[in-house]
């Protein structure tokens, strides 16, 4: 099973581990609910590297990101980056991905139980266009720092950091080390997520730890970034969305640019056809929030019910640590999902009231639909 980079600075810190698509990454370093509060209240270091890093490059990449990318990428800035997503012809999702413009490539960011079907997918898809497609994903890491005490921290190395909007990116050259930061958000929380040489990862670990108070950033494992995720509505594969979910039923219409054709062949981009036709019909279904009475957690595929109709199912869900409430998303019948319904969640044979409520649970002040 490999490791990322960070495997031994896991150990140092007692992780217990869980595989990921094939990788060991830690599910937790002490209790889940005290990592989740840590980034809610100071700051979180979290291991990325398990997640795929393809690099694309060629006279034609734009062109074949525009084919292969339900948003447009011919008006990126330089040194950007926009969450998009990867369909198939039939408009399923294969992936939701985030590409970066960068100065003399382009990257693409995709979930690890994804990434070989995603590479395939890519490479079945070049026909003629000038493109290189590199796997970076070993050859790199990746971490996530994210908490509102992040940026004040990181100002304390960089001037430019606190001064990018979200989504943009820096390259910061530290003697014989190269980071390519990013300001986004994955967890309702502002921060940055950066990729480094793999070689490079145990000098950014004690770059940190000597820059950072105690008790400011602290590492935090899947557990946490799992409930942090559900907290600020934000779907997964294999949760909210898979092949067989179109982005509208999966509440992600944002990564859709409306009518987009290549701007140098006029194709449009792979499943483009198949959306535009769902989009002019009644969706299947809708991503909704629960809030539960009670505190018994709810959890993937349980039954929702309407007057003994069975009307969908949880997609995640949890016992929220900062709303100290049960919570989860849901795939709900479209006739039920405006918020102030109420449904019975199934949890052991027991229909749990539940109401209809709007999604991101955690109310962040930033605007994560790059």
């Amino acid at each position: 099973m490999p490791h990322t980079p960070f495997h031994q600075y896991h150990l140092d810190q007692q992780a217990r581990f869980v595989d990921v698509a094939g990788w060991e990454m830690p599910a937790s370093y002490h209790s889940p609910e005290a990592e989740h509060l840590q980034v809610r209240r100071s700051g979180g270091l979290f291991d990325l590297s398990h997640r795929g890093r393809i690099q694309i490059t060629g006279r034609d990449a734009q062109r074949f990101l525009e084919r292969i990318l339900t948003r447009q990428v011919d008006d990126m800035k330089l040194n950007s980056s926009r969450s998009s997503l990867i369909c198939s012809q039939h408009g399923g999702i294969l992936d939701a991905a985030t590409v970066y413009r960068c100065e003399d490539h382009w990257l693409l960011v995709v979930s690890a139980p994804a990434l070989h079907s995603i590479l395939a997918h890519l490479h079945q898809n070049i026909g003629t266009l000038s493109v290189t497609i590199d796997d970076r994903t070993l050859s790199t890491a990746m971490v996530g720092l994210q908490g509102p005490k992040v940026i004040d921290l990181i100002s304390q190395f960089s001037s430019e950091v606190p001064n990018l909007q979200h989504g943009e990116i820096c390259v910061k050259n530290l003697i014989l080390l190269r980071l390519t930061i990013t300001r986004r958000s994955f967890t309702g929380e502002d921060g940055v997520e950066v990729v480094m040489g793999a070689n490079m990862a145990t000098t950014v670990v004690k770059l940190l730890s000597q820059i950072a108070p105690a008790g400011i950033v602290a590492p935090i494992g899947l557990e946490a970034l799992d409930t942090l995720r559900i907290e600020a509505g934000v779907p997964m594969l294999g949760h909210e969305f898979h092949e067989q979910t179109d982005p509208l039923s999966a509440g992600l219409e944002f990564a859709i640019t409306p009518e987009k054709s290549n701007p140098d062949s006029g194709e449009q981009f792979i499943g483009s056809d198949a959306l535009e036709m769902i989009a002019s019909g009644e969706t299947a279904r809708r991503l909704i929030g629960l809030k539960l009475a009670g505190s018994r957690q709810a959890n993937q595929g349980a039954n929702l019910f309407v007057s003994g109709q069975n009307v969908g199912a949880v997609t995640s869900g949890c016992i929220s640590p900062t709303m100290n409430a049960s919570i989860a998303m849901a795939s709900i019948d479209p006739e039920y999902h405006q918020v102030g319904n109420h449904v019975g969640v199934e949890i052991d044979g027991d229909h749990v009231d539940a109401q209809v409520v709007p999604l991101p649970f955690y109310e962040s002040k930033l605007n994560t639909a790059l």
